[in-house]
């Protein structure tokens, strides 16, 4: 029986690039694969072919022969080469689709913490809340963090004191063992000893076998000048230790800044209120406000009206990394005296007749605002 072109088997062009028929052949392979499939006579024979086919047309060299004499320049004989059987060759091409087919994780050939069954321990996550100003200043604290440390009682091998771990059975101490499925043979962990080669008959009474124990410990965490709500702090080495050899993990310090209740910070800048008297706002002065780092003042110039915002420069907070100050905004709010006598309100009201003599002279803003109002319901 004539064989199929291979360019068809894979749903391909004549020019199709390499990506492209990988691609394609990824695709067609999950179809047909006979696991997907069982007792398809016909899937596995089309599984057959497109493998047959990606074999040739994923190799630049069978390519080329391929396309200029078709199958007869070509050797898919068993006996030479690389047959339709065959898996080395083309793991590389479907090793990404190893999960879904075995439903493990990771590639054919696994990874080289897997062999030798060392794994990194896992990071740590520890949530720190501090004040604006401890963020604006920096600080050192200690924080107390869980941790695993090696067993006393077993020295960290996990066994019950005067016994040995023993060569896991399974996989006669390699940490793998070779799994057949269907056509595919593959290596995978151990099931049993997960990856360690070895097996624990008498585990440790005090550790249960794991070779550690769960303690807390204290750390010191240096916490940098200018630090912000959500950012963190790497500190190497201080997750998880690994397991059989494997590096430890890092602890990550994650910063969330209180609210505070005068400021309010918008990057390196800090933004605050400051209530004024109306005489002081008529009058001008000098005010007092509060920074970070004590007290400071500026002066209110005749007339200021609400709103008004000041920017004290270099008030604010540095910048945690290029060490750059920001600026303090002081927004006025002109506050209206409460709780008058009535000495207080005839004086008011007679500064109020007074001002309406020349009330186009004195409130401007009320002026411009009347004329408007008399425009709109024109």
């Amino acid at each position: 029986m004539a064989k199929s072109d291979y360019y068809e088997l894979l749903n391909v062009a004549k020019n199709a690039s390499d990506s492209d028929i990988k691609k394609s052949y990824r695709k067609l392979a999950m179809k047909y694969h006979p696991d997907r499939n069982p007792g398809d006579k016909s899937a596995e024979s089309k599984f057959k072919d497109i493998k047959e086919a990606y074999e040739v047309l994923s190799d630049p060299e069978k390519r080329g022969a391929y396309d200029r004499f078709g199958h007869a320049g070509v050797n898919q004989s068993p006996g030479g080469g690389q047959g339709p059987g065959d898996f080395s060759g083309f793991a590389d091409a479907f090793g990404d689709i190893f999960g879904d087919i075995f439903g493990g994780g990771g590639n054919a050939r696994g990874s080289s913490g897997q062999r030798n069954g060392a794994f990194r321990g896992s990071d740590l996550r520890y949530s720190l809340e501090i004040s604006l100003e401890e963020a604006s200043n920096g600080l050192s604290t200690e924080i107390r963090v869980p941790s695993w440390q090696s067993c006393s009682t077993c020295g960290a091998t996990g066994c019950k004191p005067g016994t040995k771990p023993e060569t896991c059975g399974t996989c006669s101490g390699q940490g793998q063992v070779r799994m057949q499925q269907g056509f595919f043979s593959i290596q995978q962990t151990c099931p049993k000893c997960r990856g360690a080669g070895r097996s624990i008959k008498s585990p440790c009474q005090i550790c249960s076998g794991a070779g550690r124990v769960k303690k807390n410990k204290t750390l010191e965490v240096s916490i940098p000048a200018g630090i912000d709500n959500g950012m963190r702090i790497r500190s190497a080495g201080n997750g998880e230790p690994g397991q059989n050899g494997g590096p430890t993990g890092d602890l990550y310090v994650e910063i969330t800044v209180k609210p505070h209740h005068v400021f309010q910070r918008d990057n390196d800048d800090l933004h605050c209120e400051a209530p004024i008297s109306f005489s002081r706002s008529a009058l001008g002065g000098s005010i007092d406000v509060p920074t970070l780092n004590g007290r400071a003042s500026f002066d209110i110039p005749e007339g200021t009206q609400t709103g008004k915002t000041f920017r004290l420069r270099g008030k604010g907070i540095k910048n945690v990394r290029s060490g750059v100050q920001g600026d303090l905004f002081c927004h006025v709010v002109i506050e209206t005296p409460v709780k008058l006598s009535q000495v207080q309100k005839d004086l008011l009201k007679e500064f109020e007749n007074s001002i309406e003599v020349n009330k186009d002279r004195h409130n401007p803003h009320s002026k411009n605002w009347m004329d408007k109002v008399k425009e709109f319901f024109v």
